[in-house]
C-alpha cells in the first residue's frame, strides 16, 4: 500500500512518477462522486497554488459531467470554469509563480463560477497503463487517475508544454 502522509509530505517528481507507474488501473465508474484533494509536492512549478487558493477538489457525476475544480469548504462549495483560472500561464512563469495570493485574491475564483461541467471521464493510455482520465473542455490537461486504494486516487495533471506532470490526491468524500 502507498503511504499518503508520505506523498503529502512531498518527493521528487521521479519518485512519484514511480509510485503513479506502480498502482493499479481505476475505471471511470469507479471514481464517480465527489472528491477532496490535496497536493503531492515534487518542486514542480504549480506546487502550492491550489492549496492557498482554496481548491477542494472535483466531481465526477457521470462520465460526461465533470466539474474539474472544485473550490470553498463542504456546504459551500462552488465550481469554477478552468478556461478562466491562470493554469495556462504556469509553463512560461516557471518556479517565479507566487505561493500566496494578494488581499481578497481568492474572491477572484468566485468570479469564475460555473454551473457547466467543463470537463469529461474517459478510458485513455498513460504511462503504459489504459485508465480512467479527466479530460478538460477547453484546455490542453488531461488528468490520469491510478488507485492508491477504494477511497484515494493518485492523479497526474499532463499539460501540454510541460515537462512533467504535477501530482496531486484525491479522497472520496
Amino acid at each position: 500500500m502507498t503511504d499518503i502522509a508520505g506523498l503529502q509530505a512531498g518527493l521528487d517528481s521521479d519518485r512519484a512518477a514511480e509510485i503513479f507507474d506502480s498502482l493499479p488501473p481505476v475505471t471511470t465508474e469507479q471514481i464517480l462522486g465527489r472528491w477532496h484533494g490535496s497536493e503531492v509536492p515534487t518542486a514542480h512549478p504549480m506546487d502550492g497554488l491550489l492549496d492557498v487558493s482554496g481548491w477542494y477538489g472535483k466531481e465526477f457525476a457521470d462520465a460526461d459531467h465533470v466539474h474539474p475544480l472544485l473550490f470553498g469548504a463542504p456546504g459551500r462549495l462552488y465550481a469554477v470554469n478552468p478556461k478562466l483560472m491562470p493554469l495556462g500561464t504556469l509553463n512560461r512563469l516557471g518556479d517565479r509563480f507566487p505561493r500566496w495570493l494578494p488581499p481578497g485574491g481568492r474572491a477572484a475564483f468566485r468570479l469564475a463560477r460555473t454551473r457547466r461541467h467543463r470537463a469529461r471521464l474517459r478510458e485513455v493510455s498513460y504511462r503504459g497503463a489504459v485508465s480512467a482520465a479527466m479530460v478538460y473542455d477547453d484546455l490542453p490537461i488531461i488528468d490520469h487517475f491510478r488507485m492508491v486504494d477504494a477511497d484515494t486516487l493518485l492523479g497526474a495533471m499532463d499539460q501540454r508544454g510541460s515537462a512533467r506532470p504535477y501530482f496531486f490526491l484525491l479522497q472520496r468524500d
